[in-house]
């Protein structure tokens, strides 16, 4: 009997969630180990349906970086990164084409199925989803101010989201599953990073909330504890600071130039963490960080964790 009283106070936390989110949009970066571990896997795609069940607008945006480097390797084409972007020169980026737009978004799209969930794959060059236009060439790490700067290939830089087609897929009950593939202004395709693609999809649908799934708790402090809460002077403090550091600034970034424009919230969660979706935004302490563009009011009621200073 205490195990089922148990499963109700869990509903009963739940419940101001449910109604509160209820037909907001919530797009989710879903990437990182999330993606390789079966039962993981499993836990992601239910967790999603039921995010769509109970009246939830999903949309999914996925990575694919350990499937693309096992197709290169396959294939005998090397893998070259400059400042941590993979340059794509037009063999590489058939390679990424097929396995983000091919094999990744259909598996994802068959994962929610098998769960009931309505899923339909597109790519960013779907009616033009995703706009893009090709960087310009990078400076090399540490090769100082006069080494000649790398042409990255087929990298883009986000210009602009159509979101008509989503939104008619979503007013209609199903969850888009997104690689992250735009066009540019000749109709090639460019290579985006995921979790841009993710932000600029939750700003021009005005998501509520966007999440990105990560290899690690969330966002630390300088002690190395995980922050419940941060806000964005915070973070952009905690950056300047050194606080924040390697890989984790550019998520942050994502998030801040999100919250900046039209998104109310932005979770960093591990995604190692079975069902780690809805513990995050269904309970009140939460699984990983949440980034707001202002501290919390003292008045709020839900996701009451203790704020970063």
């Amino acid at each position: 009997m205490d195990s089922l009283v148990a499963k109700a106070a869990i509903l009963q936390e739940a419940l101001p969630y449910i109604r509160r989110f209820h037909n907001q949009t919530v797009v989710v970066k879903y990437g990182g180990h999330a993606m390789v571990d079966p039962e993981l896997e499993a836990s992601f795609a239910r967790d999603v349906c039921l995010l769509r069940y109970v009246g939830i607008r999903v949309l999914v945006v996925h990575g694919g970086g350990p499937q693309i480097n096992d197709a290169l390797t396959r294939l005998g084409i090397p893998s070259t990164f400059s400042a941590g972007l993979r340059v794509t020169d037009e063999a590489t980026m058939d390679v990424v084409e097929m396995v983000l737009a091919g094999r990744v978004n259909s598996q994802i799209v068959g994962l929610l199925g098998a769960q009931g969930g309505r899923a339909i794959g597109l790519s960013g060059r779907d009616d033009s989803l995703i706009l893009a236009e090709k960087l310009e060439p990078v400076a090399q790490p540490g090769q100082g101010a006069d080494a000649p700067k790398v042409d990255l290939g087929r990298v883009g830089r986000i210009t602009r989201v159509k979101p008509q087609l989503l939104e008619s897929l979503v007013s209609n009950g199903l969850i888009p599953v997104i690689a992250p593939i735009a066009i540019d202004a000749d109709g090639k395709p460019l290579n985006v990073n995921a979790d841009t693609a993710a932000a600029e999809i939750a700003i021009a649908m005005q998501a509520q909330k966007l999440v990105l799934m990560t290899d690690v708790a969330g966002v630390k402090d300088a002690e190395g504890q995980v922050l419940g809460f941060l806000d964005a002077p915070t973070a952009k403090r905690h950056i300047q600071s050194g606080t924040i550091k390697g890989g984790m600034i550019p998520k942050v970034e994502c998030a801040l130039a999100a919250i900046d424009q039209s998104v109310r919230q932005v979770h960093i969660i591990d995604g190692r963490v079975r069902h780690a979706l809805l513990l995050e935004i269904f309970t009140d302490q939460g699984v990983g960080t949440e980034l707001r563009a202002q501290p919390r009011s003292k008045s709020e009621s839900v996701h009451t964790r203790p704020a970063a200073g």
